[in-house]
């Protein structure tokens, strides 16, 4: 039981968000060992309120990451307009590369929530109005974000890397949805750029546990 708590521990302290990789594909096998792992998270009473399109088409991965650069471009226009000139750069500079982080992995996996549905909802929730609907909407986001995860952590148990990104949804979450005809009622929860890793990123600081755990006895 240690030897298997230690590995485990080892995978999760090992894991790093990785933006250089090499030219390695990624094969189908492997992204569907991956999400075969992602799958089996928790969800709220069973929905797994998770879907995943993996891009391997480089073309295809770079109009992603134009659309992200148009969207940040037309951000920084506005900003521009507004008299917020030392922002806009800013935005292009510093936030744009962590945006598109992305553009030079052999693989894109978009991943979505879901709406939530379970019998729950349709015979209890809705008939009392238990929650607001849009509540349910986050209730897709919190397992989607379970199932992304389990996805990462055994991406780097492969020997894989990930890097998850959440400025491409906010900047072109529209844009890419139409692109990848992804159906309106799907959420594009973020993207996770996964390749072969070319850099090792150093091991970054952690909040204590003290700070950060209240024990109530």
């Amino acid at each position: 039981m240690t030897t298997t708590y230690e590995t485990i521990k080892e995978v999760i302290h090992g894991r790093r968000s990785v933006r250089r990789y090499d030219e390695r594909p990624v094969s189908v096998d492997d992204i569907k060992e991956l999400v075969d792992c992602a799958r089996y998270a928790p969800s709220d009473t069973n929905s797994q309120t998770w879907e995943f399109i993996a891009v391997v088409n480089r073309s295809m991965i770079k109009q992603i990451e134009q659309l992200t650069w148009d969207a940040l471009h037309a951000k920084a226009q506005i900003a521009e307009e507004q008299g917020l000139n030392k922002e806009a750069r800013m935005l292009l500079k510093s936030f744009g590369p962590y945006a598109t982080a992305f553009s030079d992995a052999p693989a894109l996996i978009v991943c979505l929530a879901t709406p939530y549905t379970s019998k729950f909802r349709e015979r209890i929730f809705d008939p009392i109005q238990l929650v607001p609907t849009a509540v349910w909407e986050e209730e897709g986001i919190k397992s989607s974000c379970l199932a992304i995860q389990n996805l990462m952590l055994a991406a780097h148990a492969q020997g894989l890397a990930t890097c998850p990104m959440t400025g491409p949804v906010l900047l072109a979450a529209d844009a890419i949805k139409s692109l990848l005809d992804i159906p309106e009622d799907r959420q594009v929860n973020m993207v996770l750029a996964l390749g072969y890793p070319l850099e090792t990123p150093a091991k970054l600081p952690r909040k204590p546990v003290e700070e950060i755990l209240r024990i109530i006895e």
